[in-house]
């Protein structure tokens, strides 16, 4: 692995745990179910990215 790969790694983490922290408070009110249904969506997508740069 590289840098810029270690270095997206790292960014994408920090992402994760922003977008955890919104699903935690979205569930909480849940106003708005889609809103949910996107940022799971969002955190799969960084979850998915972060396997392929580590079998890179």
């Amino acid at each position: 692995m590289d840098k810029k790969a270690k270095k997206r790694i790292e960014l994408l983490n920090k992402r994760l745990q922003k977008l955890r922290q919104q699903i935690a408070g979205v569930r909480q009110q849940l106003d708005e179910p889609e809103e949910l249904a996107r940022l799971e969506a969002e955190i799969g997508a960084a979850e998915a990215e972060i396997v392929q740069l580590k079998a890179s």
